[in-house]
This record gives structure tokens, C-alpha cells and sequence, in this order.
């Protein structure tokens, strides 16, 4: 077998958010590199295996790298040659032998309030119009700070399962009055928002509708709406079809983020938040904590080629 008709693998857990993104990936890689054979290859992780387990509960011991150690372990034992990772979930800090190869296009980072039609009546749809002591479903930690700096009479409930389960347990539990959800994973799964709100796609319940949160009122997860691969280190052909697939804004966005999240020790379920943009040419970095009770926050700015420089900063001042 030549070297060109050898399959390369493209590992992915099994979710059907997952396999949309991985899809994706494949067919940039059949695009760029026609001569090549590029496969998927399926695997369930730990993550998907806990789904009685809330991940917002910060008291419980959870295993690294929840949805991303048995892709992981595909890589270190050439089982797979690229894993493709919500860019989120993936541990800023990699194992031995392996690094993040590249990023590609960023999708919408603003997250999504879904409301039964009801619920606003009246008002105009937002976190500040919720009802009094309303509940709302979120398994993040830094959704759950940020709607709490909004309206501290809210009460934040666990949720757990994929979009289409936590849209029936919306419409369902007539308790909840609201769930929070990333815009980006909504329109990788096929989900339209409306002009007047209506959310709509595969199965969605009837009456549900969502508003985007725009980032001054709830600043995204490190790495949100971007996807990650993930490749061994030393493997020239990994590093060149990476660098087809990378989108330098994006690249420069996520490193500072990544760096940020690094220096503040934190997990995908640590209370803080940050978000990196292009802006006039200049990479432009907010990032805040709920580590502490009082609440922290830093902006500043550099040059693209000293992204993880403006991440570090951002931490050290925000720690100081």
C-alpha cells in the first residue's frame, strides 16, 4: 500500500454534535488533499459514559480530560492520526507526545437563552426579564456565575444530555424557565433562530424560543465554537495538513485563551471565562474569574504573533 492510499484516521466520540463537527473536518481534508484517503474512526469516552454526574458540582473528583482521554490514547497508539475536539473540552495542558496541531474557522461564540414562548410575556426576552427566582438549566459553572452577576435571585440547576434531551426536558419540566446553550453547537446541529425568536430544526418541541446573549452579559468558555485538532508531535504529515485547515484569527484567538486558562490553572469547568478578537489588526483579550468572591476581570491587547504572551498577562493581573 503507498503512503497516499494509506488511511488516515479521524477520531471523534460518537455524539451527534461530534459527528457533525467531525463530518466537517473530514470533508476539509478530503477537500484539500483529494489524493488522500481520510476515515472516521468512533470513540466513546468517560465523559459519555457519566451522564448522571453534573459537571457543575466543582466538590466532585472528575478524571482529566473527561470527553477527550480515549481519543487521546487513540493518538499515542497510532490508532488514530487527528482527533477532532470542542475546542472547550480539550485540557490546556497535553500528554507527553502529542500537541494541538491547529484550529479551524471560529463559529458564532455567543451562547443561546431557550425559553418556552410563555415565559416573556410581555417583556422583551433576556436574562434581566426572567421571572423572579426563576430557574435556569445550565451544567457550566461560568454560565452559572455570569447569570448570577445579572439576576442573583436566579437559581441555577444542573442539566445534562444532549441538545435534543435538554429541549424536551425544557419543554417538559414547566419549573425550568430557561436552559442556556452555545449558539455554535445549535448551528452545527442544523437549529435556525428566527428574526422573532422561534427556534427551530430536528425535533425541537413546539413553542420553544432562544435570544443570543451577547458577550458584554455573558463572556464565552475558553475556546468556544472553535474545534481543535489534536495530532501527534513529530509527524510531519499531521503538521502540514493542520497548517491547510488552520485559520490564523483564529489560531492567534484561541492560543491567547488557552495560555489565559493555563496560567489560572484551570479546567473547562473552572468558573472563569475569555474571549480573544481580531480587531483593527491588534488581538484584543477580555477575560474574567469567579474564583474568589470578588469578581475579577482584565482587557488588554498585542500583537497576534504574542498571543499566549497577552493570555499569560491577562491571568497574572487578574491574580494579583
Amino acid at each position: 500500500m503507498s503512503s497516499a492510499s494509506k488511511p488516515i484516521y479521524i477520531a471523534s466520540r460518537g455524539s451527534a454534535l461530534a459527528l457533525a463537527q467531525a463530518n466537517f473536518v473530514l470533508g476539509e481534508c478530503r477537500r484539500e488533499f483529494p489524493e488522500r484517503v481520510f476515515e472516521l474512526k468512533i470513540i466513546k469516552t468517560t465523559g459519555d459514559k457519566m451522564q448522571q454526574i453534573s459537571l457543575s458540582r466543582i466538590d466532585v473528583s472528575l478524571p482529566r480530560g473527561l470527553f477527550t482521554k480515549e481519543l487521546e490514547d487513540a493518538l499515542l497508539k497510532n490508532e488514530a492520526d487527528l482527533a477532532v475536539h470542542s475546542l472547550k473540552d480539550l485540557p490546556t495542558i497535553l500528554p507527553e507526545g502529542l500537541k494541538l496541531g491547529a484550529s479551524g474557522k471560529r463559529e458564532d461564540v455567543r451562547d443561546v437563552l431557550i425559553f418556552r414562548e410563555e415565559t416573556f410575556t410581555g417583556n422583551v426576552p433576556s436574562v434581566s426579564n426572567l421571572p423572579k427566582d426563576a430557574v435556569v438549566g445550565t451544567s457550566s459553572n461560568r454560565r452559572g456565575a455570569q447569570l448570577l452577576q445579572v439576576r442573583p435571585d436566579l437559581k441555577i440547576e444542573a442539566i445534562r444530555g444532549n441538545v435534543g434531551t435538554r429541549l424536551r426536558k425544557l419543554s417538559e419540566n414547566k419549573t425550568l424557565a430557561g436552559i442556556i446553550l452555545a449558539a455554535a453547537g445549535l448551528r452545527r446541529l442544523g437549529f435556525y433562530i428566527s428574526s422573532d425568536g422561534t427556534l427551530s430544526g430536528e425535533e425541537v418541541p413546539v413553542g420553544l424560543k432562544a435570544v443570543f446573549l451577547n458577550t458584554e452579559e455573558m463572556l464565552p468558555c475558553v475556546g468556544q465554537a472553535a474545534l481543535g485538532f489534536e495530532i501527534r508531535e513529530n509527524d510531519p504529515l499531521m503538521d502540514e495538513i493542520c497548517e491547510r485547515l488552520k485559520d490564523p484569527a483564529t489560531w492567534a484567538c484561541i492560543l491567547a485563551e488557552r495560555a489565559f486558562l493555563r496560567e489560572m490553572g484551570g479546567g473547562c469547568q473552572t468558573p472563569v471565562a475569555a474571549l480573544g478578537e481580531i480587531k483593527g489588526g491588534e488581538l484584543q483579550l477580555k477575560a474574567v474569574s469567579f474564583l474568589t468572591a470578588e469578581v475579577r476581570r482584565s482587557e488588554g491587547k498585542g500583537s497576534l504573533e504574542a498571543a499566549e504572551t497577552l493570555g499569560i498577562a491577562a491571568a497574572r493581573e487578574i491574580k494579583a
